[in-house]
């Protein structure tokens, strides 16, 4: 039994078998995200010749729209391009019952509901300012992920749609979602008709 060769096989054995049966310790990750450089957030007052005002974030660029004719129109572009997305925003003199414009906002919404895995939606209700809306967040992997439209419930009608220029992922977007919601909800608490 003192065969040299036979110990050094068993040893090489016991050996290979202990470093074969080593559980091999998994640690996890924790989640990360792109850091984001935004600025703290700042406002400036946005007087529109089309009978409204609000204060806007200082990331948003505001551009004018040509019709057909090249006049410019009340609906605006606000471009913002620290967060790679453009705000369409549409102010309509209502000629139609209020029901008509709010239906049509809500159907906008609504064309979302295959992609979205909720949608909630905020009150806006300011009768000092005869200012009245609804500020609706879509989450999931939405086109759109945040629309509103604010009226005067009697002749006026402004919406608007947030499009981000890039493919809809709602975990990689949500830091920056969190930061234009803020941006967003100023503009509506802000918002006035002259």
């Amino acid at each position: 039994m003192n065969n040299p060769l036979k110990h050094a096989v068993v040893f090489t054995l016991t050996i290979l078998a202990l470093v074969g049966c080593k559980d091999q310790v998994l640690i996890p990750k924790p989640p990360t995200y792109l850091k984001l450089d935004l600025p703290e957030h700042s406002y400036q007052i946005y007087s529109s010749p089309c009978g409204y005002s609000f204060e806007a974030s200082s990331l948003f660029e505001v551009k004018d729209v040509y019709d057909t004719v090249g006049i410019i129109t009340c609906h605006k572009d606000i471009k913002i391009p620290k967060l790679n997305a453009v705000m369409h925003f549409s102010f309509i003199p209502m000629k139609e019952p209020l029901s008509t414009y709010v239906n049509f906002s809500n159907d906008k919404v609504d064309e979302h509901k295959l992609k979205a895995t909720a949608i909630e939606d905020e009150q806006i209700i300011r009768s000092k300012d005869n200012v009245f809306g609804t500020f609706f967040e879509l989450q999931g992997d939405v086109a759109s992920p945040f629309q509103f439209y604010l009226t005067d419930s009697t002749d006026n009608f402004v919406s608007g749609v947030i499009y981000f220029n890039n493919r809809p992922n709602y975990d990689s977007l949500r830091p920056t979602l969190d930061y234009l919601k803020i941006d967003l909800m100023h503009m509506m608490k802000t918002f006035k008709w002259k």
